[in-house]
């Protein structure tokens, strides 16, 4: 037998190319079936992952790893993955954050049932698993997908409609240090609205940290109760932005009768990511914080004008 190393790097080197060559298959059967590329499916993050874990265990299966080994040597393959999307796949830290749990788990899940399935007497088994984990990748490509969703969160304001209406259509550049751990990291956040009119149809624009900037359409127009805008171009940023399509915003006040206001702030999007479930979890809470940091900031101005 070869150098034992060797065959570690033989799996970690045909497990990545297999999956170079699954995804710039895929990205082509998704452009032709959605038109666009920038839909990323569940095949690429849960079954593709688990067909490396085996490919990688196929390479391994001489080598009398124990299980510690076998998760060190595939944590040694998923850090190689993170490097190598970084650095020529253009992927940047808060994406690799975000895809890095269901990476990991399902390397190693594919490692397990790679030692499995090359024990000695089980063939039909080995081919009847990878024939299946193949074909999902290839036919997941080609169904539809349609993942919209909706983010509501509430504030109570001691201040009237009247005084957080104006605050609520373009507000000033929020100066207080955000709490959130990803837009500490680096991920853009809120930090001024600016309107070209106090009317229907007005142009209005979210600026972002970045200076990435929504430029949004004023669609209702309700002074002191509601005001709704689409979202008519959001900025090219790859890292998030190529993967969420944000639709519509919406703010809502509520004059609860007491010189209280109720504040409800809702956004209306699109991801062109899969899992769903799992992707979802990281859209809320981007989404969630994103509405708490303009809300909270309009709740600081509105309360100071009322006072």
């Amino acid at each position: 037998m070869q150098n034992p190393k060797l065959y570690l790097w033989y799996g970690f080197l045909a497990s990545n190319l297999f999956a170079y060559l699954m995804i710039v298959l895929t990205r082509e059967l998704v452009l032709k079936q959605e038109g666009t590329a920038g839909i990323i499916t569940t095949a690429d993050f849960i079954f593709l992952p688990i067909l490396m874990g085996i490919i990688c265990a196929y390479f391994w299966k001489d080598l009398g790893l124990r299980t510690s080994g076998r998760l060190i040597y595939t944590t040694y393959n998923f850090i190689f993955v993170l490097f190598v999307s970084a650095k020529f796949m253009g992927e940047g830290i808060i994406c690799l954050i975000i895809v890095s749990p269901l990476l990991i788990a399902f390397m190693m899940l594919g490692v397990w049932i790679g030692k499995v399935m090359f024990e000695k007497g089980k063939r039909t088994l080995n081919i009847g698993i990878v024939s299946i984990l193949f074909l999902v990748i290839l036919v997941d490509p080609l169904t539809q997908h349609n993942n919209q969703h909706m983010v509501t969160d509430t504030m109570l304001i001691k201040a009237s409609p009247q005084q957080i209406w104006e605050h609520v259509v373009a507000f000033k550049p929020i100066e207080a240090k955000s709490k959130y751990w990803l837009f500490s990291i680096g991920m853009p956040q809120p930090m001024e609205s600016t309107v070209d009119a106090y009317a229907l149809g007005a142009n209005r624009k979210c600026i972002f940290s970045n200076g990435m900037v929504f430029d949004e359409k004023i669609t209702v127009f309700e002074p002191n109760v509601n005001l709704t805008f689409t979202i008519v171009k959001q900025p090219e940023d790859p890292e998030i932005m190529g993967h969420i399509q944000i639709q519509e915003g919406q703010f809502l006040l509520h004059d609860n009768g007491d010189g209280t206001t109720t504040l409800t702030g809702n956004s209306r999007y699109e991801l062109y990511v899969y899992p769903a479930w799992y992707y979802n979890i990281w859209a809320k809470s981007i989404t969630r914080n994103v509405h708490l940091r303009a809300m909270e900031h309009i709740k600081k101005l509105s309360e100071a004008a009322a006072s």
